[in-house]
């Protein structure tokens, strides 16, 4: 689907008490809640580096970039606004979203450490497999790596739970900081890397 047909389908969802996937606990809802805020303030504020605008204007052979998403996914709302103006800017982007979920045997295909990680990318030359990134820019990622693994020392379930929760506000914290430019520049290196 289209960034607009994503977008669209998370709103009429939410309407629903529903999110995308299967799980549509309180818990889930409140992240998507959360994830189409974020995505609207990005929506309106996301500027270009003067680096990233470089790279973008040598991507010159058109490629179809594929994301694998989920509505309540936290790194897919900071990420994917980011891709859908990359979309709006260079028209050799064809920008199509799918449902992780929906689609276990591509997600399989990509997995990240054996996991079903997203937000993640697959660029695509005339239907091949060019390269793949995600889920998160490599700070954000060991954000979480680290995190996770002082997580694995904790063994009673409030206290994980809590650091969880921790962990997750770091992490959004350090996008907020970052305004998408590791991001664009990590994107886009990849995607002339996969020309």
């Amino acid at each position: 689907m289209t960034y607009t047909q994503y977008r669209r389908l998370i709103s009429e969802l939410l309407t629903e008490n529903k999110t995308t996937g299967t799980d549509h606990s309180e818990k889930m809802l409140r992240y998507t809640t959360l994830n189409v805020n974020r995505m609207d303030r990005l929506d309106k504020t996301i500027r270009l580096t003067e680096a990233a605008q470089t790279l973008l204007n040598k991507l010159q052979k058109p490629a179809t970039w594929l994301v694998i998403t989920e509505g309540w996914c936290g790194d897919a709302a900071q990420i994917i606004p980011v891709l859908a103006k990359f979309s709006e800017i260079n028209q050799n982007i064809t920008l199509r979203l799918l449902l992780r979920d929906e689609n276990p045997e591509i997600m399989d295909a990509f997995l990240t450490n054996g996991t079903r990680s997203i937000p993640k990318i697959i660029f695509l030359e005339n239907d091949a497999v060019r390269g793949s990134w995600g889920p998160r820019p490599a700070a954000a990622q060991q954000i979480v790596t680290e995190g996770k693994k002082e997580m694995s020392l904790i063994s009673d379930e409030i206290l994980k739970k809590s650091f969880y929760q921790k962990m997750q506000e770091n992490l959004h914290l350090w996008y907020a900081k970052n305004k998408t430019r590791d991001t664009q520049t990590e994107v886009l290196t990849a995607a002339l890397e996969a020309q």
